[in-house]
């Protein structure tokens, strides 16, 4: 027998010992199939990261925190759910450094003047320097911890300084972990209720809808939540295909940083309806456009659902008067799309707009005008005339009011709710919960939350027919102070996709910000698996 033989039996009869495999011979057909049926298990480590809220003096944020009452955490009894401040680093897209362009100047004075804090900070970190002490107590003090699943937690900040979040949550607070950031600017070019759910680090987005026109300031952040660099390529799409940029590759993101970058920087093409793509080189980040019109307001841009041949925007407030649909297709064909919307009494193809064309790599938009007539209701995509499915990614820009009372608002494509969705910011007064069943009618139970401040959970089911939306006011808890979080779990029938709107108005601006719900992705697929030592058979 030789020496390698003598090694696998060697290790053979340690796993043995140590996973208490005594038997060899393999079971029935019923039980391998039933070994191999993966079982959903609760998530044990979940991330979120929310970008800087605001560049005014006067914006008002509010976080909220919530871990859905149930989730196991892989069975572990204890675990934290944390956010974060880290550190907000101003991009340079031209690859120069203003410090370094002030060193010229032989008037240490002038170049410290002509320093903002932003850039002094970037230029210190790309130096090496050592961060501010005061910046290092916050980032090891947790901004925002939960305390117990099932009841959510805010906080608040104000101001230009409110910061970038990076957080982590474990064990019974992994599953379903969402945080809601929600911001008030009541006056000023960036005026408006932005809102967006902090978002997950991946490795690739995409955002139909942002805009690189003189009208518009949007930004894309970029947020990184590890302790090592991440390098991000950003790309923008207009209606004749990639707008001319000289910029936009090779962005750095420091460890546990966040980035913002105007995209008009990154191109010297003006353009509406810009399609932009961000991928990673290296590491992973969150990334989210915050859009501000110079007279509409301002609003969160949120990623698109991954491309698919069908595709589904839900939450079109019923007092639109303006939607606008924004659709990419990424892929070497074209996209040949039927619109169609989703009411409260079934589906119809607006008239005037029942196609639209989207050409391989370009933008293509559509101006739907009011097109929900004072009903509620979702967009939904899908190829024309029973045609190929190219897949396309999508968003809406949502408006309210009219002339200088106009706010914006965006609806991104989302996926169906596989099991659990989550919106954590809602208030006792002012949002509405759109849930819609573009299939077969869905049975769909709503649990309203105890209260940041004080309330009981409430549970309500709804019943959604088939091709309609139905947006009703949700449950609020019973005794509630504070703000609460809607939790929304399919029981029968088909997809439901969904979404809630926030309206705060103020001075007469109907300010209001949509947020989809995808599923929460709390519990993750892990096959079963079974030992076979036929895998250590000898090798001569």
């Amino acid at each position: 027998m030789n020496r390698t033989t003598l090694s696998l039996l060697a290790a053979a009869t340690a796993l043995a010992a140590v996973t208490g495999f005594a038997a060899l011979t393999a079971p029935d057909g019923t039980d391998t199939a039933s070994a191999q049926a993966p079982a959903r298990l609760p998530v044990e480590r979940s991330s979120l990261l929310c970008p800087a809220p605001s560049v005014s003096e006067i914006a008002e944020t509010t976080y909220t925190s919530f871990t859905p009452a149930g989730g196991t955490g892989g069975g572990a009894a204890t675990g934290t759910a944390e956010l974060r401040e880290s550190t907000v680093t101003l991009a340079d897209p031209s690859g120069t450094d203003d410090k370094a362009d002030d060193k010229s100047d032989d008037s240490a004075d002038d170049k410290d003047s002509a320093d903002t804090a932003e850039d002094k900070d970037s230029a210190d970190d790309k130096a090496g320097k050592k961060d501010d002490p005061k910046k290092d107590a916050a980032q090891d003090k947790a901004f925002i911890a939960l305390k117990e699943p099932g009841k959510p937690v805010a906080a608040e900040a104000s101001g230009a300084e409110a910061p970038a979040l990076v957080g982590v949550a474990t064990g019974r607070f992994a599953p379903g972990w969402t945080t809601q950031q929600t911001t008030t600017v009541a006056v000023g070019g960036a005026r408006g209720l932005l809102g967006t759910a902090c978002a997950a680090p991946d490795t690739d987005f995409w955002f139909p809808g942002a805009d690189t026109e003189k009208t518009r300031q949007d930004y894309v952040h970029l947020t990184n939540p590890d302790d090592t660099a991440a390098v991000a390529d950003i790309e923008l799409y207009g209606k004749d295909g990639a707008l001319k940029a000289e910029v936009g590759e090779g962005v750095p993101v420091p460890p546990r940083s966040s980035v913002p970058v105007l995209l008009s920087t990154l191109t010297t093409d003006a353009a509406a309806d810009v399609t932009v793509h961000v991928t990673t080189r290296t590491g992973r980040v969150g990334a989210v456009v915050r859009a501000a019109d110079d007279t509409a307001g301002s609003d969160w841009l949120a990623a698109s659902a991954d491309p698919s041949g069908r595709v589904v925007l839900p939450g079109i407030p019923a007092d639109a008067t303006d939607v606008r649909v924004v659709a990419f297709a990424p892929g070497d064909d074209d996209a040949d799309l039927k619109v169609q919307l989703a009411g409260a009494d079934g589906t119809i193809t607006p008239a005037g707009h029942e196609t639209l064309h989207v050409k391989s790599r370009m933008t293509a938009s559509l101006d739907l005008a009011d097109v929900t007539k004072g009903e509620a209701g979702s967009l939904v995509l899908s190829p024309a005339d029973g045609g190929r499915a190219t897949p396309v990614v999508a968003a809406l820009r949502v408006v309210r009011g009219k002339g200088d009372k106009q706010e914006i608002a965006f609806i991104p494509a989302t996926g169906p709710i596989a099991a659990r969705a989550t919106a954590a910011d809602n208030r006792a007064k002012g949002s509405t919960l759109s849930l819609t069943a573009p299939g077969a009618a869905a049975k769909v139970k709503v649990t309203a939350s105890a209260g940041t401040e004080a309330g009981e959970p409430v549970v309500k089911t709804y019943t959604v027919k088939a091709g309609t939306t139905l947006a009703v006011t949700p449950p609020v808890p019973a005794g509630l102070k504070g703000s609460y979080a809607l939790t929304v779990e399919p029981e029968s029938g088909g997809p439901v996709y969904a979404a809630r709107t926030l309206a705060l108005p103020e001075d007469g601006v109907p300010m209001f910000t949509v947020q989809t719900l995808p599923d929460d992705r709390g519990t993750v697929s892990v096959p079963k698996a079974r030992e076979d030592l036929s895998i250590l058979g000898a090798r001569d």
